[in-house]
């Protein structure tokens, strides 16, 4: 396998990285998979694994249902990819994507996937039950758009790149936004995603608010690599308070995750791998490619050391990147 001194980042994406069909095939071909989606069904009550298979009934991409289901994935491709390296190639750091943090907070060993399940299970809840507007992604710095946004009552939701930058409102305040964006700054590209709610923004406070109860019941335990948190684009501290306190502003904070790699390229890092989701038109698992790939080759293309960047989404992806690391 790799060298010792490799330093890994494992990375875990968030909503938007579902899909109908996500993780039948890792299911079908190792027993640690299906497992992990035994023990979610368990805990969710409901059978995550038709849901995720063959969502009968339209509900993927509910948030209520979208994030149990992308952290149940991810997790599964964790453990396939762990069995394969007989758990041999471990984190130095990991990272998450809004949702995606909290898959990341179990590879680190500081929840347990049954404890991350139920947080999560009720944050979709909240999200969805109190969330309300919606988000556009603008080709343009935060600099440059946050005042403009604000005049709108809009707020920054995410800060995927310096020329990425997610804003969340009302329905009504987004198209003031955008068509102020066509007729000012024609050149700066806008697309509306399909969302349920203004994540990560101030219409998010009072899901945050009611969430707070559910993380203080939560146990956590002291990580066991670094973990990156959305909320300060840095390491969250090892005091699980801390953490709690942290997973709570980040639902109504804009995701820093530009600056998490920043912090991770700091700490010299060698090698990403990227676990779960699946985006692109392709309908089967293996026709997904990964959701965070796109960002994290832009953020390095021009550090003239580059980590390597791998991803474990589906059996294809998984069984290759354990080939290519050993």
């Amino acid at each position: 396998m790799s060298s010792p001194s490799t330093r890994f980042l494992f990375i875990f994406p968030g909503q938007g990285s579902q899909y109908p069909g996500i993780g039948n095939d890792i299911c079908q071909r190792y027993q640690q998979a299906d497992r992990v989606y035994q023990i979610a069904s368990e805990v969710a009550g409901y059978d995550l694994k038709a849901l995720s298979f063959k969502d009968p009934d339209n509900k993927i991409n509910l948030t209520r249902f979208t994030q149990p289901v992308l952290l149940t994935h991810a997790i599964a491709c964790l453990e396939v990819f762990k069995s394969l390296t007989d758990s041999t190639i471990l984190p130095t750091y990991v990272g998450g994507h809004s949702l995606g943090e909290y898959s990341a907070l179990v590879a680190s060993g500081a929840l347990t996937f049954e404890n991350a399940l139920s947080a999560v299970i009720r944050r979709g809840e909240l999200m969805s039950e109190l969330g309300t507007g919606e988000m556009t992604a603008f080709s343009a710095s935060r600099e440059d758009i946050q005042s403009i946004a604000e005049k709108y009552y809009c707020g920054i939701a995410g800060c995927n790149l310096p020329d990425q930058t997610v804003v969340g409102g009302h329905v009504d305040d987004l198209n003031r936004l955008e068509h102020y964006m066509q007729e000012h700054f024609p050149r700066k590209r806008f697309a509306r995603l399909k969302t349920e709610g203004a994540f990560h923004t101030y219409y998010m406070v009072g899901a945050a608010q009611q969430f707070r109860r559910k993380l203080e019941e939560t146990d956590f335990s002291e990580a066991q690599c670094a973990v990156l948190s959305n909320y300060s684009g840095s390491w969250h501290d090892s005091d699980t308070g801390s953490i709690r306190a942290k997973l709570f502003y980040q639902l109504f904070n804009p995701v820093l995750w530009h600056q998490n790699l920043l912090t991770a390229n700091e700490a010299v890092i060698s090698t990403i791998i990227e676990f779960g989701g699946g985006i692109g038109s392709g309908q089967t698992p293996s026709e997904k490619r990964a959701n965070l790939e796109g960002i994290v080759k832009k953020t390095y293309r021009h550090f003239e050391q580059k980590p390597a960047y791998y991803s474990a989404i589906n059996c294809e992806t998984i069984e290759s990147t354990v080939e290519a690391l050993k």
